[in-house]
Parts: structure tokens; C-alpha cells; sequence
């Protein structure tokens, strides 16, 4: 292909993102606290569709399927939904594409997926764990000092108070675990375990177990885009660790704010309407 120098630049311009040593060369662009360490403050989110399914997926009519006349069609509960309870393709964020799961492992989210709607802790308001609270489509605000690294969640008040000294085991399992953070260079390493095995990855039916561990990697590209990675392991669902990675933007309106999503209240009558002595309809 023959390229004038004006359509030469505009493919070295478009192109520009993924030059070697891009990343290197915006380094000194990164905001930073007094120390000298990379400023995350601020509130970010991640983009696409990978809260509907972490692995590469086609759209397809929705989540929850049952027998139809030829082909199956969507379950009863999302028939009304229309568009709204399909869902939309996604290009996955999973490292090499599939999630390395043992065979029983891999049945098990099978069933989840068919089961949607009454397993997905999401629909019942359960906190989302890490690292799906990182990229569900909701903001979350980072607080951080020299001495603390604390991050707000929108989604359920969810938060993490990430200790930069390492207090020891967890003495309790939990929804979020427990984060123990460090420095590797500009990049800011979590490591959290101590979870209870309750939580999903996502509402295709991905999941992992009590035992897992996820180190975290965040990485400033420049003052408004961040690198987010996170390695899973979990001997007893998967064969070996495996790798998500995604970038995360800064929301830069200067009224940006966290909302109000305690969802608890508005699960009630899913969870507790049939207590009633008259349920609804």
C-alpha cells in the first residue's frame, strides 16, 4: 500500500496507542502524590460487557433458556424483558480467552448458567467479591494516601480497605476477602484471599471456590487511564492460574460522584415476598 505522507501520520496517530515503549514514554505524565508514588485518586470504570460473561461470548436471547416448540427460548422470568434481558457479545477479557477450569468445575458453571436466576449472587444484592467488583458497570471511587489505600464501591456500599502492612492470615472468611497491597515499582500490587466461596465472576455462571487467590495489578497509563490485571488461582476449580486484563478509565466530570445502590431493600420481596401473609401476584 502506498501512503502519502499525510495518510502516513494518520496511521502512526492511529496506531499511537500501541507503539513499544508507549507506555514507558507516558510515564511522566502520571499523576503522583508528594511522595512520588502514582496518584489513583479518583473515580473510575471499567467499560463492555464482561459483567454479562468474563470469556469472549456472542450475543445471545438471554442467560436463563427453557425447552421451546423447536429451538430453546428464553425462560418464563424474561420473556417480558424483551432486549433488555438478552445479552449483548462481548470480546472477553480472560487471557488466552477460556477460563482453565478442572471437569467438574466446568459442569458446575454450566449448571450455573442455566440456573441464573436463582443462583447469581448479583440478583440477590450479595456483595460482588474481587475482582468482579472491578468490572461490573458501575463506578467505584479510589481514596489514597502514603499511609492508606481504600476503595468505595457503588455497587451494594461494597468497599475494601486494602492494609499496606500485612496483619497476617484472614481471621474470617468474607465476601470481599481481605486485600494486603505493596509496591512494585509504579505499580500497585493486591493480593486477596479469605474469601468465603460465595461469589461469582460474572452472570454467565463463572465462579471459583473459598480457596481462591487473586493478586491484583494496578497501572497507571496516564492521568485518566489505568491498566487493571488480575491472576486467579484456585487449585480445587482450576487447572492452573489464568489472567484478566482490562483498562479502566477515569470519570473526568468535575461533579462525577459515587451514588447511592444499596440494593438490599429492593430484593425483599424477591427474597422474603412469599413470607407474606398475602404475596403479591
Amino acid at each position: 500500500m502506498n501512503l502519502t505522507p499525510g495518510r502516513a501520520g494518520l496511521v502512526l496517530l492511529l496506531l499511537g496507542p500501541t507503539l513499544p515503549g508507549q507506555l514507558e514514554c507516558q510515564s511522566s505524565a502520571i499523576p503522583r502524590l508528594a511522595s512520588g508514588k502514582p496518584d489513583f485518586n479518583g473515580i473510575w470504570q471499567a467499560l463492555g460487557n464482561a459483567h454479562w460473561d468474563i470469556e469472549p461470548h456472542a450475543a445471545r436471547p438471554a442467560l436463563a433458556m427453557q425447552a421451546g416448540p423447536v429451538v430453546p427460548v428464553p425462560a418464563k422470568e424474561v420473556v417480558a424483558m424483551g432486549a433488555v434481558g438478552s445479552v449483548p457479545p462481548g470480546w472477553g477479557i480472560v487471557v488466552d480467552g477460556e477460563i482453565p477450569y478442572t471437569a467438574e468445575a466446568k459442569a458446575k458453571r454450566d449448571d450455573n448458567r442455566a440456573r441464573w436466576l436463582e443462583r447469581d449472587p448479583e440478583i440477590k444484592c450479595y456483595l460482588p467479591g474481587v475482582p468482579r467488583a472491578t468490572y461490573m458497570p458501575y463506578p467505584f471511587q479510589v481514596f489514597q494516601s502514603d499511609s492508606k489505600f481504600f476503595i468505595a464501591y457503588e455497587y451494594a456500599a461494597a468497599v475494601r480497605d486494602i492494609y499496606l502492612k500485612d496483619p497476617g492470615p484472614p481471621q474470617v472468611d468474607t465476601w470481599m476477602g481481605q486485600s494486603v497491597g505493596k509496591w512494585e515499582g509504579d505499580t500497585f500490587v493486591v493480593v486477596t484471599n479469605g474469601f468465603n466461596g460465595e461469589t461469582w465472576l460474572d452472570r454467565a455462571g463463572n465462579f471459583h471456590g473459598a480457596s481462591l487467590r487473586v493478586t491484583e495489578r494496578y497501572s497507571l497509563i496516564d492521568r485518566d487511564h489505568m491498566q487493571y490485571e488480575a491472576t486467579l488461582e484456585d487449585p480445587e476449580t482450576y487447572t492452573r492460574p489464568w489472567v484478566i486484563r482490562f483498562p479502566l478509565y477515569r470519570n473526568i466530570d468535575p461533579n462525577a460522584r459515587l451514588g447511592q445502590f444499596k440494593c438490599v431493600e429492593f430484593v425483599e420481596e424477591l427474597m422474603y415476598g412469599h413470607l407474606r401473609k398475602r404475596p403479591a401476584p
